[in-house]
């Protein structure tokens, strides 16, 4: 319960524990908004708003807007990759790396089968580019196993009937499995397969920042044995828009081609540009008291009768948990009663929700958070005469 966490904080008794949450339920009676649903959800912030006002720009179509150049040299530059080309959204970094990577009709890309690209990306790689998914069952840490990744690859004397491997992809922190992170060790292996059998790996690292404060390694050596990343900078780092795919010199020259193919080039984009650099600078520090409140709340969450949450399984900002069925109350339901109160977090099933903490969520809000669950919840149980 919040009564338990408030004591961590530093209440003597039980009695004043409840004293302070009274206390903190009557100072914010005013409807307040925590919008938990993802961390694409933040605003930008007065620094992002005067660097785009201020931002030099010209044609990027062109080659020639100088804010877009120096976020894409940044980018490249921090992940420890050659070149980088910046992109309205991760679906599109995705897409474009993949289209790359298998620039022949009828080629084969493997990935996991609750992977963001095979779930939550509309298709895009099979409807746009006639490229094939091959989908290896992802384990609850988001990994796939080494054997069931070689034993997907295609044979290629079947290449008359089967398509041909070209690509692997993982995903870290990985969104379906409540932001897990692959450790390195685990992305090197899949690196050294893919070099085995003459195939390209792409990290769709959405969220690698996150990854790399999470497991305390250096983003470049995280994502050394990539060919190409693809990094969101609208999630957990806070800009406004867009994503910067990373590869070679070669790879970001093809992929800026395909990138026009697709709608993406949006000539003066150094404004946009802008206040994603000042994201890297303002909030990448932040990330890890992002994770230490996703913590905290999936600590108080568990606490709550009718919540199951795994708390070891939160590595990141994202919260996966379940209500235990039989509390009478569904994660549609569960989610109204809490918009009502401006608390907005995201269902993933009838009894399955998840939350997604951000740099604008303060230890106010969380504690907030925990205060309009726990309402809900001792509702449900004086209905119930418990």
């Amino acid at each position: 319960m919040i009564f338990h966490f408030l004591q961590k904080q530093g209440a003597l008794s039980i009695v004043s524990v409840k004293g302070i949450c009274r206390k903190f339920e009557t100072e914010n009676m005013a409807m307040r908004t925590v919008d938990l649903r993802s961390d694409s959800v933040t605003k930008p912030t007065e620094a992002m708003k005067a660097a785009m006002a201020a931002a030099e720009v010209d044609d990027d179509v062109l080659g020639t807007d100088p804010t877009a150049f120096r976020l894409e040299s940044e980018v490249a530059r921090m992940l420890g990759k050659e070149a980088g080309l910046f992109v309205p959204s991760t679906t599109m970094s995705n897409l474009v790396s993949v289209l790359v990577h298998c620039d022949i009709r009828g080629s084969e890309v493997i990935l996991g089968d609750s992977s963001h690209i095979h779930i939550s990306e509309n298709g895009g790689i099979s409807t746009i580019g006639g490229v094939h998914p091959r989908p290896v069952k992802n384990n609850e840490d988001g990994t796939m196993d080494i054997n069931s990744i070689e034993a997907a690859i295609r044979d290629p004397k079947g290449e008359l009937v089967y398509p041909t491997t070209r690509l692997i992809c993982l995903e870290s922190p990985h969104g379906n499995t409540g932001g897990r992170c692959l450790p390195v060790e685990y992305i090197d292996r899949v690196g050294e397969l893919a070099k085995k059998h003459g195939l390209k790996l792409h990290i769709d690292g959405a969220r690698i920042f996150n990854a790399s404060v999470a497991l305390g390694v250096p983003v470049d050596r995280l994502v050394q044995a990539a060919d190409s990343v693809s990094a969101c900078l609208s999630k957990g780092l806070g800009a406004p828009v867009g994503s910067v795919i990373v590869g070679s010199k070669t790879f970001i020259a093809k992929a800026r081609i395909l990138r026009k193919t697709l709608g993406g080039g949006m000539r003066q984009v150094g404004f946009i540009c802008a206040a994603a650099l000042v994201a890297l600078q303002e909030n990448l520090g932040k990330l890890e008291h992002d994770h230490k409140n996703a913590k905290f709340l999936a600590e108080g969450l568990n606490q709550i009768k009718g919540l199951r949450v795994n708390v070891a399984s939160v590595e990141t900002n994202i919260i996966v948990f379940d209500i235990v069925k039989g509390s009478e109350i569904t994660a549609e339901k569960l989610s109204e009663h809490l918009a009502e109160h401006g608390v907005f977090v995201m269902p993933r099933g009838p009894y399955r929700m998840r939350i997604v903490l951000h740099h604008q969520i303060s230890s106010s809000d969380v504690q907030y958070t925990l205060s309009r669950f726990q309402q809900v919840f001792s509702g449900l149980q004086e209905e119930n005469g418990n």
